[in-house]
C-alpha cells in the first residue's frame, strides 16, 4: 500500500547523500526529507539549495536536522563515512567506517521506531552486517544498496556491446559489492532469449574474452570514476532513488540489494547481495535463482571474502 505521506532521513550530506537528496526531490518521492550530518552547516546548505528549486518540482518539506528526526521515518538512508581514496579498495575502508558507523547506529537507534535502514556507505556489505547486529532488527529491515549499481553498470556495458536499449537487458551482478562480485551469465536475457542465443540469432560476436572484459570494467568502474573525478555519486544516487521508490510504493521489485543471508546456497551469517523482493517491509524475501556450479562456487568465494573482513572488524 502506497503511503500518502512519507518521511525519509539521509545521514551524511556529502557527495552521495546530497546527490541522493537531489534525485529524490526531482522525482517527488517523499513528502518530508531531513538531512543529518556532523557538519550541520553543510546539511543546512544542501537543504536550502534544493528548497530553492521546489517551485520547479513537487511540493515537499526538506530541512536539516539531527538524530531525533529519525523518529517516524519510513526509511533512514546512511551515506556517512570516510570516502574511498584513489587506489583504495572498498574493503580497505572497513576499519575506518565500522568505527564511525557504530556511533551512528547508537544515535539512530535512540530514536528509531519504524521503517527500513538502508545502508549505502562503503564497504556496504560489511556495514550492513554490522548495523544489523547492532540494531537487533529483523534481517529484512536493515538492507544495503548492494550490487544494484553494479548490475546497472553491467546492463549498460551489455547495451553498448549489443546496441540494445539498456532497459531491455536483464542481468545481475551478485555477491560482494567489490572485487569478488560475479555476473550471473546463465540468467542474462534479452527479449526472453539467453544472451548467447540472442547474439547467435543476430550474428553478433560475443566471445568469452568479451564477457571477461565487461565484468572487469564493471569491477573497476568505481575506481576509474574516482581516478577521473574524485568520487562516484550520480549513479549511486539514481540506484538509491530506485530502491527508495520500491520501498515507499510497496512495489515488490526484484533488486540485488544486500541483507544478512542464512541458509542460502550453503551460505550463512554474512551480508550478501542477491536478487530480492523489495517492498515496504524492506527485503521481503531473498530469491532462490538457478546458478551453474561455477557461479555457485564463485558466490561462496565472494561470501568468504566479506566474512574475512567482518571477522577483522566485528569486535570494534
Amino acid at each position: 500500500m502506497v503511503k500518502s505521506k512519507s518521511k525519509v532521513a539521509i545521514i551524511g550530506s556529502g557527495f552521495v547523500g546530497a546527490s541522493t537528496a537531489f534525485a529524490m526531490a526531482i522525482n517527488g518521492l517523499v513528502a518530508e526529507m531531513v538531512l543529518i550530518d556532523v557538519n550541520k552547516e553543510k546539511a543546512f546548505g544542501e537543504a536550502m539549495d534544493i528548497n530553492h528549486g521546489l517551485s520547479f518540482l513537487s511540493p515537499m518539506s526538506i530541512y536539516s536536522g539531527d538524530y531525533s528526526d529519525c523518529k517516524d521515518c519510513d526509511i533512514i538512508i546512511i551515506t556517512a563515512g570516510v570516502n574511498r581514496k584513489p587506489g583504495e579498495t572498498r574493503l580497505d575502508l572497513a576499519k575506518k567506517n565500522v568505527s564511525i558507523m557504530k556511533g551512528i547506529a547508537e544515535n539512530v537507534m535512540k530514536y528509531y521506531n519504524q521503517g527500513v535502514i538502508l545502508m549505502v556507505a562503503n564497504p556496504v556489505d560489511v556495514l550492513t552486517y554490522m548495523f544489523h547486529k547492532w540494531a537487533g532488527l529483523p534481517e529484512g529491515k536493515v538492507m544495503g544498496s548492494g550490487t544494484v549499481l553494479d548490475s546497472s553498470r553491467f546492463r549498460y556495458l551489455l547495451s553498448e556491446k549489443l546496441n540494445v536499449d539498456v532497459r531491455n537487458i536483464h542481468g545481475y551482478m551478485i555477491g560482494e559489492h567489490g572485487d569478488s562480485q560475479l555476473p550471473v551469465w546463465s540468467g542474462v536475457n534479452i527479449a526472453g532469449m539467453k544472451i548467447d542465443d540472442y547474439c547467435k540469432a543476430h550474428n553478433i560476436s560475443f566471445t568469452e574474452e568479451d564477457k571477461q572484459k565487461i565484468v572487469q570494467e564493471v569491477k573497476m568502474a568505481g575506481a576509474t570514476i574516482i581516478k577521473n573525478k574524485g568520487a562516484t555519486y550520480y549513479a549511486i544516487a539514481c540506484s538509491v532513488n530506485r530502491i527508495v521508490e520500491a520501498l515507499l510504493k510497496d512495489q515488490n521489485s526484484i533488486m540485488t540489494v544486500g541483507s544478512v543471508i542464512n541458509n542460502k546456497y550453503g551460505i550463512n551469517d554474512v551480508a550478501l547481495n542477491l536478487p530480492c523482493i523489495v517492498n515496504s517491509n524492506g527485503v521481503d524475501r531473498v530469491l532462490d535463482i538457478s546458478l551453474t556450479d561455477e557461479e555457485l562456487k564463485a558466490l561462496r568465494y565472494s561470501a568468504d571474502q566479506v566474512k574475512a573482513i567482518i571477522d577483522q572488524v566485528k569486535d570494534i
